[in-house]
């Protein structure tokens, strides 16, 4: 019992009663607590460095989204970039790496949403960021479009042929830096390895076309999506290689005298060493060095990845493996796999495929043409391919589309077979075209007895597509041409080549054709005429069509106008390069057309451009004959002001050559220019005013267009100043040229005979005429030359007249200030030259007959002429002349104030000329 309580002592159940709070214990936790509102203001405010889109997030908050793993959020976050960059441009630069880095990486993602999204951010950021920018993070990108083509997604597959379009467009050149790895993912995406059992003992792999049923599209029009690719791609490595003008580069190769960009040389500078011409051999081509050495190209020292196609070994490999997948992608489309076409009339989707099939073979074979050894590899490729090209595409050649236009628009294309093309744009010309030019590339002047068979079909498919008159664009032309151009170096025979010829010309004479298909038919032209004329220097045997042609240029020169100045100067350079060649059609074509070509008002030459009638000019010289007529018309033209001064000169210049003053020690052509109509053009070029022109200025009165004097018969017309400038230019050619004569009296003769017959008694005269006729003697004028009374009287009443205007000219007046130094030197030279002229005129000043207002003036010429060196002694001889007008001088003012000018006049005598020995007296003896 005792033992019981003391257990019951130690568990003792406590009796809680009915409405007390129960007692804590003493090992409680005590669980309570207390709570305050923390507020950081600073956490809620935008971020005031990085700029924010709509939904208030920044650039790192968009990039760091990229990495989310919800496809929706990816998607919001390319969103999201795209419309951030298009409001703040100026955070690409900032954030650039890593924003190409993360729109990369999406390339491969598995939604189809984010890839689409990618594409279309990737697409905004090309028209932003140039291609020096970009080219550091290019080997990022270039990565992950190879992981997307050969990823095993389809879709992603699919869509980074979308991302490839975008970067062809944008960085064509980044892009094929990696041409290897490339084309190798272009062959896995319609092809997949397989070990041939032939091939096993080589350990070799061959390629084999795949079919994928899991895509959305068939197979064929996968194949399409892909060569369509590829054939940009292999266009932008042909662009961007080190030849790009490959067109060019074999032009010159076939032709040594291709034209060339002259050096335009200006002897005036050159004999005063302000320009330096520097002369290579060969005409400046190249220098030649003669040494056994050859430097080795930068290429050379590159591995094999690293030179792409610009190698042999790494082009010959993949031409291996993608001419076959090609050649299984023609056989899938060709007619022949077709049942229910006939012929060879093709469907759309499989013209397009053939047409891709073609031009991949036709760029692989111009980078074939980039190398060395061009010709080893054009063997390579004739062994390898010509019997297969033979079966499969010459089995139906030519091809034609289905037709499956509609009624309604027949009629846009009525009279144009090649018009026809499908929804898609396939031109079923141009695939025939590109297949000829691929396989004429494989014939050659040995295998004409072989390839006769194929050859005659192309041959005669290209002559009649140039003859049936349908409308062709310039892609068709420029093919055409090739492979005409190609036939015609097969074979050099006139036979085979005369046909040929003759329906590139029936193309040429159609009416309204585009101006690039005019400009690759003038091409084409002068290119055979250029290799014929080489040829025909051993066998003078010349192409009557060509002929025809070259005929027809000068007419179509005159014709044409200023419609089209490009064209102009493309038929001006042909027509230049054949007229130095001396051919005879196209030089009586030109004499024919001449005065309409070189028409003052409208012809050719004064409606072209500087370096158009720099050219035009120039052919002056090829004229075989001059005929008066012609000259006057070149003489309006060198007046007229239409073309510049220099270009005038050079043409006075070549007249002068064709003429019989040239100096030539062998003979000169008979009767090219007759002496009289020289003499002719040269006084009507120095006069600058035409007959008809000084009669109508008879008439004008009073100023600000005449400067009148009471004491001579003569007023001065003022011409403006860019039209007398450009005539002083022009004099000073002509009185190079005459002074050149060897006979100066006979040439001074026929000089004062044609003043005095033309010029002598018109009351009003052109400045710039007069100055002209005074400089013209005073080159030509010796001992034994003997001026006739009335152009004595003629030039002392143009000196005075000039002196008159020019001491009258108003301060303010710029333009005529200009005229100063010119006219003031031919007046004073004159004057110097001809003691009589100083005489006359001196005499003409009859101060009783002027106004007072014009004693001044008269006052300060005689000062002037005293002050003058030259005149000095001519002044002293006159002593007793100017002595005379200062007394009339005198009476008129008699009475009246002495004013400054007539203190000076006073002075000036009485230095110059009363101090002098020979003098009657002093002048204090005249007042």
């Amino acid at each position: 019992m005792t033992k019981k309580r003391k257990h019951q002592e130690d568990f003792q159940k406590v009796k809680l009663k009915v409405g007390k709070k129960k007692p804590k214990l003493e090992n409680a936790t005590d669980t309570t607590f207390k709570t305050k509102a923390i507020q950081i203001p600073e956490q809620l405010k935008e971020d005031g460095v990085l700029p924010t889109q709509n939904r208030k997030l920044n650039i790192k908050d968009l990039l760091s989204q990229m990495h989310h793993y919800s496809p929706g959020v990816k998607h919001n976050a390319l969103l999201g970039l795209k419309e951030l960059l298009s409001q703040y441009p100026f955070v690409i630069d900032a954030h650039l790496s890593s924003i190409i880095s993360e729109v990369a990486a999406v390339f491969t993602d598995k939604d189809s949403g984010v890839r689409g999204a990618a594409v279309h951010l990737l697409q905004f950021l090309a028209s932003k960021i140039r291609a020096e920018q970009i080219a550091p993070f290019f080997p990022l990108v270039s990565a992950h479009l190879s992981s997307a083509m050969t990823h095993i997604s389809e879709g992603i597959q699919e869509d980074s042929l979308k991302v490839l379009d975008v970067l062809l467009e944008a960085y064509p050149a980044l892009l094929t830096d990696r041409s290897i790895i490339l084309l190798k993912n272009f062959v896995e995406l319609i092809s997949h390895q397989q070990l041939s059992k032939r091939l096993k003992s080589r350990d070799k792999l061959s390629w084999m076309l795949s079919v994928n049923p899991n895509r959305r599209v068939t197979s064929q029009q996968w194949r399409l999506n892909v060569l369509t690719r590829l054939k940009k791609f292999l266009q932008a490595v042909v662009d961007g290689s080190s030849d790009a003008a490959d067109e060019g580069l074999q032009e010159q190769k076939d032709s040594p005298h291709s034209l060339r960009n002259p050096v335009c040389i200006s002897w005036k500078l050159h004999a005063s060493n302000q320009q330096h011409v520097q002369l290579f051999e060969n005409g400046g081509l190249r220098p030649k060095i003669n040494s056994s050495f050859r430097l080795r190209s930068l290429t050379s020292v590159m591995d094999s990845a690293e030179k792409g196609l610009s190698s042999a070994e790494n082009l010959k490999s993949f031409i291996e493996i993608i001419i076959p997948l090609l050649i299984e992608c023609w056989i899938e489309a060709s007619p022949a796999q077709s049942a229910p076409i006939l012929g060879n009339l093709l469907e759309s989707e499989s013209q397009q495929l053939m047409q891709q099939v073609l031009s991949i073979i036709h760029l692989l074979w111009k980078l074939t043409k980039r190398h060395d050894e061009t010709y080893k590899m054009e063997l390579w490729l004739r062994m390898n391919y010509l019997v297969d090209f033979k079966h499969h595409f010459m089995r139906h050649f030519p091809y034609s589309l289905q037709e499956t236009v509609k009624h309604k628009k027949k009629d846009s294309c009525k009279g144009n077979k090649n018009c026809m093309k499908s929804s898609n744009n396939v031109d079923h010309l141009l695939l025939n075209l590109t297949l000829c030019d691929i396989m004429v590339s494989l014939a050659s002047t040995s295998t004409l007895q072989t390839d006769s068979g194929w050859l005659d079909m192309i041959r005669k498919f290209v002559t009649d597509t140039l003859q049936d008159g349908s409308k062709l664009n310039s892609k068709q032309v420029n093919r055409l041409l090739g492979v005409t151009w190609r036939l015609m170096q097969i074979q050099q025979n006139k036979v085979a080549t005369e046909p040929l010829i003759k329906a590139v010309y029936t193309l040429y004479q159609q009416r309204n054709l585009l101006f690039p298909v005019r400009t690759l038919l003038l091409k084409f032209f002068s290119r055979v005429y250029q290799k014929e004329d080489l040829r025909t220097q051993r066998i003078r045997s010349r192409s009557k069509v060509l002929s025809r042609w070259l005929a027809g240029l000068p007419q179509q020169l005159a014709l044409l106008g200023l419609r089209n100045p490009e064209l102009s100067n493309q038929l001006i350079d042909i027509i230049h390069s054949a007229a130095s060649r001396s051919n005879k059609e196209l030089l009586q074509s030109l004499q024919a057309t001449a005065a309409r070509i070189y028409d003052p008002l409208e012809g050719t030459l004064v409606l072209l451009p500087a370096e158009a009638q720099r050219r035009l000019v120039q052919l002056v010289y090829f004229l075989p004959c001059l005929p008066a007529s012609l000259l006057a018309c070149l003489s309006r033209c060198c007046i007229m002001g239409r073309m510049s001064s220099d270009l005038a000169a050079t043409l006075i210049g070549i007249l002068h050559m064709r003429s019989s003053f040239a100096g030539w020690k062998c003979q000169v052509q008979d009767n090219s220019v007759n002496d009289v109509d020289y003499f002719s053009f040269l006084f009507s070029t120095l006069i600058g005013f035409s007959r008809e022109e000084l009669t109508s200025l008879q008439g004008i009165r009073g100023k600000p267009h005449i400067s009148q004097t009471q004491l001579s018969p003569i007023r001065l017309y003022l011409t403006d100043l860019d039209q007398f400038l450009h005539h002083w230019a022009v004099t000073e050619m002509v009185c190079h040229s005459l002074s050149t004569i060897p006979s100066q009296s006979q040439c001074f003769d026929i000089l004062q005979t044609g003043i005095c017959k033309y010029l002598v008694g018109l009351v009003v005269i052109p400045d710039s005429t007069a100055g002209s006729v005074l400089c013209a003697i005073n080159k030509l004028l010796d001992q034994a030359c003997i001026l006739s009374e009335n152009l004595h009287k003629f030039l002392a009443s143009c000196c005075y007249s000039l002196l008159y205007f020019l001491l009258t000219i108003d301060k303010e007046d710029a333009e005529h200030l200009q005229k100063r130094d010119m006219l003031w030197g031919s007046c004073i030279s004159a004057l110097a030259l001809l003691p009589r002229l100083l005489r006359l005129m001196l005499q003409s000043l009859q101060v009783s007959r002027i106004c007072r207002e014009e004693l001044p003036v008269v006052a300060q010429l005689l000062r002037l002429l005293m002050q003058h060196g030259q005149l000095r002694s001519h002044m002293i001889t006159n002593e007793f002349l100017v002595q005379q007008i200062i007394k009339d001088i005198m009476t008129l003012k008699s009475g009246e104030v002495q004013e400054q000018w007539l203190t000076d006049l006073h002075y000036c005598f009485n230095i110059y000329l009363a101090s002098h020995p020979q003098t009657p007296g002093p002048i204090n003896t005249v007042y």
